[in-house]
């Protein structure tokens, strides 16, 4: 569980407790003691937040951490008017090749920030990274926007998408991929974390980005990743999801479970973590998540619990404005409203940092 669960009570208090101390020394001036105070507090969230993360990467099975990638292959190069797309072929697990795009905006000022798009599920196998350039009937493309920006954006496969599809049955294929997995020891959400996490990497490493200023965004599973990945990969600036900041009990409490794909279930995660618990890990990295009222997928009572359990730590560890969670009178959508929103923060934490 996080700070805001039972197992961690005694930690929580100690922090709100430290945080009021210093509140009621502000109207004096921070002597010494209570700088010292802060950098105390700080240092045990921050060790926190290490020791949490390493107890998350231990539940995604086992990952093959031992392979060395080798250098990406480039496919084809297009030009497009506002950029350059190059098409990868990337090795990030030793065990099957991953077919990217990479979107390099013209003009570009080097070095630029980078964003890893995250492609959703919706049943939509044969479509994965090449979302990022097609967009969906409820998400308009997003390459037009991030090439005005000047992001470099980097999309991959997932598991079971795209090229990756290795059976004309989508459904079956995800399914099948999980069962052999989990006999392997594997866990199929564990495995596409850890492609992402070495597609971040990859990202990071290219002479167009600045490794300072990486973010990542995406929709529906695109959004859990980015809250995943945000949790696990501390260099992550920017983390924006869209649909799917999903409270785990609350999704239990609407008889929510068949809504979710079967990647999206991980072994005994509700032992040790719950939404909150997950998402306090980004802290207080800025985060923006916007979810609809009426999506099935994220019931709003679980929105606004993650809310009101995050507000207070960034209040306490950073700053309140740097984490915003919405929702909209909307279903499984991004509204003109949402993407308005995006592209402000988007503008805000990365293109003009």
């Amino acid at each position: 569980m996080g700070i805001s669960g039972q197992k961690a009570t005694t930690t929580r208090r100690q922090f709100v407790s430290q945080s009021a101390l210093l509140t009621g020394g502000l109207s004096v001036g921070l002597n010494s003691a209570a700088s010292n105070l802060v950098a105390e507090t700080e240092t045990a969230f921050s060790a926190y937040q290490q020791r949490r993360r390493a107890d998350l990467w231990g539940l995604l099975g086992d990952l093959p951490w031992q392979h060395e990638p080798a250098p990406p292959k480039l496919v084809h190069r297009e030009d497009h008017d506002r950029y350059t797309l190059e098409r990868l072929v990337l090795d990030l697990n030793g065990i099957e090749p991953v077919p990217a795009l990479l979107l390099i905006p013209k003009g570009l000022q080097r070095p630029a920030p980078g964003l890893l798009f995250i492609h959703w599920h919706a049943g939509m196998y044969g479509l994965g990274k090449e979302q990022l350039l097609k967009g969906t009937s409820v998400q308009p493309a997003y390459a037009p926007v991030v090439a005005e920006m000047g992001l470099v954006t980097l999309a991959i496969d997932s598991w079971c998408f795209g090229e990756r599809q290795h059976d004309a049955d989508g459904h079956r294929g995800e399914e099948d991929a999980f069962k052999l997995m989990l006999w392997r020891g594997q866990v199929l959400w564990g495995m596409m974390m850890f492609d992402e996490f070495r597609a971040f990497s990859y990202l990071a490493s290219r002479p167009e980005v600045d490794p300072q200023r990486l973010g990542a965004t995406g929709m529906s599973m695109g959004s859990t990743k980015t809250w995943w990945l945000a949790a696990l990969e501390p260099r992550v600036r920017l983390a924006i999801d869209l649909c799917c900041l999903t409270d785990f009990d609350s999704l239990i409490a609407a008889h929510g479970l068949s809504g979710h794909s079967i990647f999206y279930y991980v072994p005994s995660l509700l032992k040790e973590f719950d939404t909150t618990g997950i998402n306090e890990l980004i802290v207080p990295r800025p985060h923006l998540s916007v979810n609809g009222r009426k999506d099935p997928l994220t019931p709003p009572v679980g929105v606004e619990k993650i809310r009101e359990n995050l507000l207070p730590l960034y209040r306490q560890h950073g700053r309140q404005e740097d984490c915003r969670i919405e929702l909209f009178d909307c279903a499984h959508e991004e509204t003109p409203e949402m993407r308005s929103l995006v592209i402000d923060w988007l503008r805000r934490y990365l293109a003009t940092s």
